[in-house]
Order: structure tokens, then C-alpha cells, then sequence
């Protein structure tokens, strides 16, 4: 086939000097057939009659093959389709989705065993097609957009790195914002119910998905004042100062103070704000330079260094991201295993305060042995196992005291999800454990100072 007088092809090559590339390019096995390839019209000739039965059998007929002198040439068939190089190359769309008639298909891949670029083409194209029609979910890997971050980041550092203390909170708010970015208004208003655990008891607050983004941007608030930065409640909530020290709300106060003063319940134009709210922190942070990371922020009856502070708020994203998406039946998967054993290191880290909170409140049982601060003292070994896990020495009689393998008491196993869903307050401690052993009552103890660590 040529576009011009001169005998080149339609790739500009001649006939005669192709390269070895060409002449060597394997002929790519065509589509199925369309249906409209055959005539369909048509019924199926019938098969003969059998022979009767008394006939005896006939010897098999062999017709007289002719001398090779008398072989003559048959009728003359349809001629072959013709086309140039640009129609050809059009084709190759049709031809991968069979929508080709059988003149073009033939056509078409007798070109391919002469053009190399458009015999690659077509292999691109049937691989494209066969996506078409996979049963695998399109849902993207959530952890896709760190890996890409990751593999950026290897091949050219960012000038203004955001630190690595920041990273959870950095990709469970992008995490968080992607899930926003996939539902439809009405899902907006959907019914979500908080759950956490207050003394030996359940709690729980029914909100929608637009509440549920309003309380995490009121409670990130407290990280923003610390940093001095706006406080969002100020908008709403005249007593409150819009930057600069004021009253010190507890997390709790704060969201029924946001919920109480809206005119109307929070739409769909409360994510603006939520989202602009937690790139600035994360800016911030990464421009502050070291020295930030410990500087305290308040929550009201207890205070946490910048580090723990965000490190905290990411938890509390991951796990209303999950309730978000229970309610509009969306997957949702677990941070990645480095960020959830952070999360679990500081659940753990903060049980001793916990416990001894609750001994002061007459929940748990009192202290066995009288230790002072940095000597080991009675230990609980927390085992975590699955993503994120590891082991943690849980000090029982004081929180200054040191938890040490060597005066452990009683061993308690969880899976790593698990674990943080019981710290979330979403499972019952009588529930949690899969497996224990030793002392049942600092077990015990234990399993309930971590679901005090939830809250609204």
C-alpha cells in the first residue's frame, strides 16, 4: 500500500528497504469477530441423510486430482481493500473494539505486519480495551498519594520539608479531604453518630458529616491558638479572642459552643475552611523550624507538646473519617503502619496519666507499691500485634514511674486497629482484648483508662 507515486509507505519507508525491524514485526492476533462478520441471515445448510441400513458400505470416493498441466486458476475474489496509511492508522480504535467489517480488519492487520509504530499502537490499544472490562475495584489506593509523594520527594528533596512529626496529620487530612471531595451534597447532611466513652459508660452525639468536619476544625483551633494563629470558634463565639491567649476550652466545650451558636447546621461550605485551616498549620510548622515541635498546646485540663498535639489530631481525623464514611458507605482504610504505631505509642504513652485519673476518681484500684519518680514499679506488658504493633511497658502504680519487663505483672494482646478503635471509644473494654494473662484487675484498669482516652 502507498500514499504516493514514488512507492513509500505510509510511514514514509520504501518498499524495498524496510528495516529488520519491520519485516520482523509479529503479527498481532486480531479481536474477536463482530457479530455482523458473519451472515446471520442465512440458516445452516442441512447435514446429509444417512445411509439406509441395508445398503452396504460404500468404499470413500476419492475425486480424480487433476495432472499439474491441467490445474487451472479459480474465479477471481473480491479484490483486497485498499487504504492509505492516515485511514489505516484511524482504524486502530475500531479495530481493537472488533467494530471493524471483515475488509477493514483484513486490511487493517495486514498493515500491522508491515508498520512498526502502528503494530505498538495497537498492542496499547487491546490492553486499553481489556481494562474496560475489569472486575477489580476503580476505588484508587489510598496510600497512592503518599507513595507518590515519597518517590517526588527521593528524586528532588522539597526546599521547605515538612517535618516528619507533621506527616500523619499532613496525610490523614489529605485522606480526609479526598473522601470530602467524592461525595455529593445531600451526603453532606447524612446522619453520623460520635461515640466515646465517659467513666464506666458509652456516650454518644448524633451530628451529620458537615458537623462532624465543623468539630475537627474548631478542635484543630486549639493547635492554631498555640501557634497564634486565627481561632476559628472566634467567628462564632464572641468571648472568644480571635488570636492571642483567651479562655481555654476543653475540646468538648469548644464543639457544643460551635454547634450552639450556628444560626443553621453546617453545609457542605464548612470543608473551605477546614481545609485551609490544616495547610496553614502544616506550613507553619514546617517554616517554624525544630524548636516548635515542643511548645505546649492546651486542651483545656491537660496540656501536649506541638509534636503529640498534631500527632493527636491526626488520630481524631482518621477515626471521624471513618465514621464519615460508614455513613455514606465509603471505603476507608487504617494510616499506614509508621503512622499508626505513632498513634498507638502515644495512646500509651498518655495511660499511666489516664490510670492514675481514674484510681483519683475512685474507677480503678489503688496503687500496690510506692514507688518514686523514674524507678520501675509494677508493669502491664501491652501487646500490639498486626499493623503498627509493638510492645509497651505500661507503668501501673505511678505515672513517674518507669514500666520495665522485669516487674511485669499481667500481659494483655490486641490487634493494632483494634486498639486504637478502643482508645477512639468505639469498642467496649470488655470487648477488646484477644488475649490476656496475669493480674485481671490492673488488665482491667488498664483496658478502661484507655477508653477514657476518647472524647467527643
Amino acid at each position: 500500500m502507498t500514499d504516493d507515486a514514488e512507492g513509500l509507505d505510509g510511514d514514509g519507508r520504501e518498499h524495498d528497504g524496510r528495516d529488520d525491524e519491520v519485516r520482523g514485526a509479529r503479527r498481532i492476533p486480531g479481536p474477536r469477530a463482530a457479530a455482523d462478520d458473519f451472515d446471520m441471515g442465512q440458516p445452516m445448510p442441512p447435514p446429509p441423510p444417512p445411509p439406509p441400513e441395508d445398503m452396504p458400505p460404500q468404499p470413500e470416493s476419492v475425486p480424480p486430482q487433476p495432472e499439474p498441466s491441467e490445474t487451472r486458476p479459480g474465479p477471481p475474489g473480491p479484490p483486497a481493500l485498499v487504504l492509505p496509511h492516515r485511514v489505516l492508522k484511524a482504524l486502530l480504535g475500531a479495530w481493537a473494539l472488533a467494530a471493524c467489517s471483515a475488509a477493514e480488519t483484513e486490511a487493517v492487520e495486514e498493515h500491522l505486519t508491515e508498520c512498526a509504530p502502528c503494530a505498538d499502537e495497537a498492542l496499547r490499544l487491546r490492553d486499553a480495551v481489556g481494562l474496560l472490562h475489569t472486575d477489580g475495584s476503580l476505588d484508587l489506593d489510598p496510600l497512592l498519594r503518599s507513595r507518590v509523594l515519597e518517590s517526588c520527594l527521593s528524586r528532588r528533596p522539597a526546599k521547605i520539608p515538612v517535618p516528619d512529626w507533621a506527616s500523619p496529620y499532613d496525610a490523614e487530612t489529605a485522606r480526609l479531604d479526598a473522601l470530602l471531595r467524592d461525595i455529593g451534597s445531600a451526603e453532606w447532611h447524612a446522619p453520623v453518630r460520635l461515640k466515646w466513652f465517659e467513666g464506666d459508660r458509652r456516650a454518644n452525639r448524633k451530628t451529620t458529616v458537615a458537623g462532624v468536619i465543623g468539630h475537627l476544625m474548631t478542635v484543630d483551633g486549639l493547635v492554631s491558638t498555640a501557634l497564634g494563629l486565627d481561632d476559628p470558634l472566634a467567628a462564632s463565639v464572641p468571648d472568644i479572642p480571635r488570636r492571642g491567649p483567651g479562655p481555654v476550652l476543653a475540646p468538648t466545650a469548644r464543639t457544643e459552643s460551635y454547634w450552639a451558636s450556628a444560626r443553621r447546621p453546617p453545609t457542605r461550605a464548612v470543608r473551605e475552611p477546614w481545609r485551609e485551616q490544616s495547610h496553614t498549620l502544616i506550613r507553619t510548622v514546617s517554616f517554624a523550624g525544630r524548636g516548635v515541635s515542643e511548645r505546649s498546646v492546651s486542651y483545656g485540663d491537660f496540656a501536649l507538646p506541638l509534636q503529640d498535639a498534631l500527632l493527636d489530631r491526626a488520630f481524631e481525623c482518621w477515626v471521624h473519617g471513618g465514621d464519615i464514611a460508614d455513613a455514606v458507605d465509603y471505603p476507608y482504610e487504617a494510616p499506614s503502619a509508621a503512622h499508626l504505631n505513632r498513634m498507638i505509642d502515644l495512646s500509651a504513652r498518655m495511660l499511666p496519666a489516664a490510670l492514675a485519673g481514674r484510681r483519683r476518681a475512685g474507677l480503678a484500684g489503688p496503687a500496690r507499691r510506692l514507688v518514686t519518680a523514674g524507678t520501675p514499679g509494677r508493669s502491664l506488658h501491652l501487646e500490639v500485634e498486626g499493623l503498627g504493633g509493638g510492645d509497651w511497658y505500661i507503668p501501673l502504680d505511678s505515672p513517674a514511674a518507669v514500666g520495665s519487663p522485669d516487674h511485669t505483672v499481667a500481659q494483655v494482646a490486641l490487634d493494632g486497629t483494634e486498639f486504637c478503635q478502643l482508645v477512639a471509644g468505639h469498642v467496649l473494654p470488655v470487648e477488646a482484648a484477644a488475649g490476656q494473662r496475669g493480674d485481671r484487675e490492673a488488665i482491667q484498669d488498664v483496658l478502661f483508662a484507655a477508653a477514657s482516652l476518647s472524647r467527643l
